[in-house]
């Protein structure tokens, strides 16, 4: 089978082809797994992450992807709950333990056995992929295979990220950056939450004209101060000084939660401009959002459905992987990028 194979770690910078093309031998499913033929992966940040050592896989080479549409094509002698030539889908969760403290109660995304789909075990930038039949979702009808992709990570990481902010109807809520998850949470928001307005800040234009687009109240750049304090932010960029605008922005109990598995390192002097009284003071909170649940993948789905969300989509071929990522990796992004399998 064909699959763009990720051989060592470099920065995009010095080496913008990372991934090769390969003829790679067509995986053999285990006695619990499925065999998925691939007809759609997303392309996101994580990605990024991976190429360039900031969550490096543990071993290479490796097939990356996770936010992968497919068909069965083959059932594990003891795998349940799907037939051969149903639609599905496999997400960034790739396993847990399922019996730690964090399993247990549902909260499998911070198991310390958790493994990553294309990062852990080879994901869908591939002609077919193997995943337990438990870690697989059903694809609701509502959706394409190339709609379908970016929801099962950028749509689910951002139904947690929402969450996380425990956001009330009429709250004013922040978005830093505009890419295929925050368009995702906008999108959300304005069905949930129709009384809450949104704050956009991106640097790219494009980025804050998009948001205006999909009903954002108020888009501007980084620097530039919102029209209020806002009670909570969403952060989906991959650098450090909008977390300390963010910070400056919120009112008193505002709420921040990072969405992103790693931040990159040019601008982490930023840091250094954190003032207390300004920035953390006032009882603000912090949170990150470490990974997803199962549930978050499978919540999300239905509510998609049911509003239902269209993503923006941005298709390439699969040879074409590395083009994504660069224009990615260049914040060359108008809603989320997908790889066109077969």
């Amino acid at each position: 089978m064909k699959a763009m194979v990720l051989e060592r770690i470099s920065k995009l910078a010095e080496n913008p082809a990372p991934l090769a093309l390969a003829d790679w031998p067509k995986p053999v499913p285990h006695s619990d797994e499925l065999l998925i033929k691939v007809s759609a992966c997303g392309v996101c940040h994580t990605e990024l992450d991976e190429i360039e050592g900031r969550t490096p896989p543990p071993r290479l080479p490796v097939i990356l992807g996770h936010q992968v549409v497919g068909r069965v094509d083959e059932l594990g002698s003891s795998a349940t709950g799907f037939s051969v030539g149903d639609r599905v889908g496999v997400a960034w969760i790739h396993s847990a333990c399922g019996i730690c403290a964090y399993c247990r109660a549902g909260n499998e995304n911070l198991c310390e056995q958790f493994e990553a789909t294309g990062r852990d075990a080879h994901g869908g930038y591939a002609e077919y992929m193997t995943a337990q039949a438990e870690f697989v979702f059903a694809i609701p009808d509502a959706f394409s295979d190339v709609e379908a992709a970016p929801l099962l990570c950028a749509g689910a990481i951002g139904y947690r990220s929402l969450k996380l902010t425990e956001l009330k109807d009429g709250e004013i809520l922040g978005l830093t950056g505009f890419g295929a998850s925050a368009h995702l949470v906008l999108m959300m928001v304005r069905h949930r939450y129709p009384g809450t307005r949104v704050f956009v800040f991106a640097r790219n234009p494009e980025e804050r004209a998009f948001a205006l687009e999909l009903g954002a109240a108020w888009a501007g750049d980084t620097d530039d101060e919102p029209p209020a304090k806002l009670d909570a932010i969403i952060d989906t960029t991959p650098v450090w000084k909008p977390v300390v605008e963010s910070l400056r922005h919120l009112a008193p109990g505002g709420r921040l939660v990072i969405n992103a598995i790693r931040k990159e390192d040019a601008d982490k002097d930023s840091l250094l401009r954190l003032e207390y009284p300004s920035h953390l003071w006032m009882e603000k909170e912090i949170k990150s959002v470490a990974n997803v649940a199962r549930s978050d993948v499978g919540d999300f789905l239905a509510l998609a459905a049911e509003i239902p969300i269209r993503p923006e989509v941005e298709e390439y071929a699969l040879e074409d992987a590395n083009r994504a990522l660069l224009d990615l990796k260049m914040r060359r992004i108008r809603g989320a990028k997908v790889l066109r399998v077969a």
